[in-house]
């Protein structure tokens, strides 16, 4: 039987957790949105409403009218208790790149949520193997690898391991189709960090960097050579900036 995921719950708040939430209700899925504090909940939501790639945005470029966005908000739940996302069908964790943080909101949630839902790690390169340990559902477990900015990039990598049913899988990938963006099936790799897009794009950085210390060129000019040299949206040095600090 087809798995259809309706509600999604997503444990943090940050930069990619209220990109993701603004992405699946703009698709009209309900969602779910935990994170520890009411003023990081009341961040989130500014950032889903008036952040440099949010709904008011949207609408002043004429890509979403005024009542769909607002029919977007109104998907939001926002919560700092765990037990409101117990029903979801599909739970995103979106919590900082550390992986005992990781594996001890799997255990907490696993606890929690219906034990058909979906879990899913939206982590940029821990391996999946490390994290569905922490469930009691390794046969619905995978990565789920998002790209910064949510809301515009469109590659969403899945990540499977060995347990990972297909029916999950499959699920996850027409979820994706709904949402708009492309999905790539990757085998679960223990032993390195990164999946397929980041691996490639680290040593893009790395040898960025060291063409800018050996003071071959300006950081400015590396990233106009990948602009205009071969099309990237954005420079290598510039890219690694934004992801840090956000893209206000």
């Amino acid at each position: 039987m087809a798995v259809e995921i309706h509600t999604v719950g997503i444990v943090g708040g940050g930069v990619m957790g209220s990109g993701i939430a603004q992405v699946l209700a703009s698709a009209g899925l309900k969602v779910v949105l935990y994170d520890l504090t009411q003023e990081a909940l009341d961040r989130s939501l500014d950032s889903i409403k008036n952040g440099r790639y949010g709904l008011a945005r949207g609408v002043e470029l004429g890509k979403l009218d005024r009542s769909r966005a607002a029919a977007a908000v109104a998907n939001v739940t926002l919560t700092t208790n765990l037990e409101d996302g117990r029903d979801v069908d599909l739970v995103l964790e979106a919590v900082p790149e550390d992986l005992e943080l990781k594996r001890r909101v799997f255990v907490q949630v696993d606890k929690v949520v219906r034990s058909e839902a979906i879990f899913a790690s939206n982590t940029s390169g821990f391996a999946i193997s490390h994290l569905n340990q922490a469930s009691g559902r390794k046969d619905r477990f995978l990565g789920m690898h998002w790209f910064s900015p949510a809301p515009v990039m469109r590659l969403v990598e899945l990540i499977y391991t060995p347990e990972t049913s297909e029916e999950t899988l499959e699920a996850i990938e027409r979820l994706c189709e709904r949402l708009g963006k492309m999905s790539v099936r990757i085998k679960d790799a223990p032993g390195s960090y990164g999946f397929v897009a980041n691996r490639i794009y680290f040593a893009a950085v790395r040898e960025a960097q060291k063409v800018l210390e050996a003071g071959i060129a300006s950081g400015e000019d590396i990233n106009k050579a990948m602009v205009y040299g071969y099309n990237w949206p954005v420079g290598p040095l510039a890219m690694a900036e934004q992801a840090r600090r956000g893209w206000a």
